[in-house]
């Protein structure tokens, strides 16, 4: 079966079609090319990869195990280090509280993470606290930033774990990670990172043996939702001393039970090979989109939010002086799909805690536009989304 391309997607409404689509940090389109071999292994090859008695299920098994690779090989992990989730929320949990056991036997309560985390991590947080744990949350600076120097500094003999996002959510600000796992060198403490906006993305600093913890997440990739995955990374010969959420069966070294998801993970091998294969030129399109779009929001005096030498390519936070952010998402709803935040706390209408935290004047948290586009965008409307946010300007 072969699945049509995604292109009409991302079409301007001037042409008559559905508005272009600028979320991608909310949920990427699946790719058409992951598609295929998805419903590859729902229709043809549906076999469990748990049964060994046939070949459906040997030819499952052998698929899965080239995910691994597939996985592994885009953040030069082992294959056996990659366990299979539904996404990055659950790999964060499985990391953070996963350790808690482990925590509490050796006397180490002490985590260290930033204010400006995804609730993946900071709920989970919250709930180690409430059994004792002590937190630290560091503030990032005024370009999004947490500091290496802010963990060497927060850093105790006590220190279990080390918690800081890859790239935010929200302004797409780079952190660092390289700098963060070098000031970890001397140190026991589990550097945990979440990656879900920045796997596929970033390729090096997610290379780095000393994040020995990553949640990854398949929807921010082109892959299906609801799959995803933990790469724990070992010490020499020493597997993080992760204790499972949920039990029952055995699968995925005991630390995820059930029956594997056959075709969700072949989509997300396929779209882990893809961004490997395809940096460059995926990095290379991504600069010049915001490129346009920065140039074509500046005559608005636009503000950018985030030290702009340090967001990621494919993301843009910005707000316009006297435009709120809600009028502005309707003003454009049939020019371009826009976010004035995470979609994970979109319903709750509260100011973002991430811009918040980086010392924004109200006005500009409450007028923040987040633009986020991939691979399969092409025609961005820049000048029709200019032309429509200068009318709320002059209003």
């Amino acid at each position: 079966m072969t699945v049509a391309s995604t292109s009409d997607t991302f079409a301007s409404s001037s042409t008559g079609a559905r508005p272009a689509y600028l979320d991608f940090n909310a949920t990427a389109p699946v790719d058409p090319r992951v598609a295929n071999e998805v419903m590859r292994y729902m229709l043809q090859e549906f076999g469990n990869a748990g049964s060994r008695t046939h070949t459906y299920g040997q030819v499952a098994k052998e698929r899965v195990n080239r995910a691994r690779q597939e996985v592994a090989a885009l953040v030069a992990a082992k294959p056996d280090e990659v366990i299979f989730t539904s996404g990055a929320t659950e790999s964060d949990n499985l990391a953070i509280l996963g350790l808690a056991r482990h925590g509490e036997a050796s006397g180490r309560r002490h985590i260290i993470s930033t204010q400006i985390e995804h609730k993946a991590v900071l709920e989970p947080l919250e709930v180690l606290g409430g059994r004792g744990f002590d937190i630290t949350l560091l503030p990032p600076d005024e370009g999004g930033r947490v500091p290496a120097e802010s963990v060497r500094a927060a850093l105790r003999p006590d220190t279990l774990l080390v918690s800081v996002m890859a790239i935010n959510n929200e302004t797409g600000v780079i952190q660092p990670i390289e700098e963060i796992a070098s000031v970890l060198t001397e140190h026991d403490a589990f550097l945990h990172v979440d990656g879900a906006q920045a796997f596929g993305k970033l390729v090096q600093p997610l290379q780095h043996p000393r994040i020995d913890l990553l949640a990854i997440s398949g929807h921010k990739l082109g892959a299906p939702k609801g799959i995803g995955a933990l790469v724990a990374r070992r010490r020499g010969y020493k597997r993080p001393p992760l204790t499972p959420l949920m039990y029952g069966g055995g699968q995925e070294r005991g630390l995820r039970p059930g029956t594997l998801p056959v075709p969700l993970i072949a989509g997300l091998g396929t779209a882990s090979a893809l961004a490997l294969d395809e940096a460059d030129e995926r990095t290379a399109a991504a600069v010049a989109i915001k490129a346009k779009l920065i140039e074509a929001l500046r005559p608005l005096g636009a503000v950018l939010n985030g030290d702009p030498d340090r967001t990621v390519a494919t993301t843009l936070n910005v707000s316009i002086p006297g435009v709120d952010s809600e009028a502005a998402i309707v003003a454009l709803k049939d020019v371009v799909a826009v976010s004035n935040g995470s979609a994970c706390t979109s319903q709750s209408y509260e100011p973002s805690h991430v811009l918040t935290a980086a010392g924004l004047p109200r006005e500009l948290v409450e007028g923040a536009l987040r633009f986020s586009w991939g691979p399969d965008t092409t025609d961005v409307p820049t000048d029709l989304i200019a032309e429509r946010l200068l009318q709320l300007v002059r209003r």
